[in-house]
């Protein structure tokens, strides 16, 4: 059964150049979560939890390799100087990690629940890249790779949130989806603000801007063309001084 945003992925992802800058955004952030994870496995003391962090945030660095690797292959096949289609984040988010958490003051249990959240939609989200890539295996199959580590990343979190806090796991699921709504909000609003002032801008150029190109053109009309004359006085002057 097709996802109904089937249609938009296979349009975010037909393009080769657009195809080719996310999957670099991607490396870029599974890179970023590598190094949260170390640093989560240097602050966690349960012995289990940092092992299994530092074995994750292996996973990470590996993806992103993956991702830049399969990037970089798509843009050298691109025509040079061509100007790229429009930006499509939103549409194709691909993994948040740990969206630029302080690592260091969070809980075990509220770590684990919000990277089983994250890992839990990235999971979803390739399957759904995965189905659209139908043009493009090499691609296609790098999905297949990451999202095959992605659903082990989602299992072990759960379990290990369960061992950690089996009384308070649910509120800790429910803590950090509201946390990851309100950082997709943040996404949201800075995306709408980002389109709101490239309209002002625009209108500024287009109907402010010429009355005062009129303007000033008019008063270049005013001008008296070649040098001014300068009063004897001020240009003798200005010859005995330093200033």
């Amino acid at each position: 059964m097709q996802s109904p945003l089937s249609s938009v992925h296979r349009w975010v992802w037909r393009d080769a150049r657009r195809r080719a800058n996310n999957l670099l955004r991607f490396a870029e952030v599974e890179a970023d979560g590598g190094r949260d994870l170390v640093r989560a496995a240097e602050q966690t003391k349960d012995p289990l939890l940092r092992r299994l962090f530092l074995v994750h945030a292996l996973d990470e660095q590996r993806h992103a390799g993956l991702f830049r690797q399969r990037g970089l292959a798509l843009l050298s096949g691109l025509p040079r100087g061509a100007d790229g289609p429009a930006n499509t984040d939103w549409l194709a988010p691909g993994e948040r990690g740990l969206d630029d958490l302080r690592v260091e003051q969070e809980a075990d249990g509220a770590l684990l629940a919000f990277l089983h959240l994250s890992e839990k939609a990235a999971a979803r989200d390739f399957t759904h890249y995965i189905a659209v890539l139908d043009g493009d295996p090499p691609t296609r199959e790098v999905f297949e790779k990451v999202c095959h580590d992605e659903a082990f990343h989602m299992n072990y979190t759960h379990a290990q949130l369960l061992r950690v806090a089996p009384k308070d796991h649910g509120r800790l699921l429910w803590m950090a989806r509201l946390r990851r709504l309100w950082s997709l909000y943040l996404r949201f609003a800075g995306a709408l603000a980002s389109v709101i002032g490239t309209v002002v801008l625009t209108l500024q150029y287009f109907v402010l801007l010429p009355p005062f190109a009129l303007m000033a053109r008019r008063a270049q009309r005013r001008e008296p063309e070649g040098w001014s004359p300068i009063a004897a006085e001020r240009n003798g002057a200005a010859l005995k001084r330093q200033y």
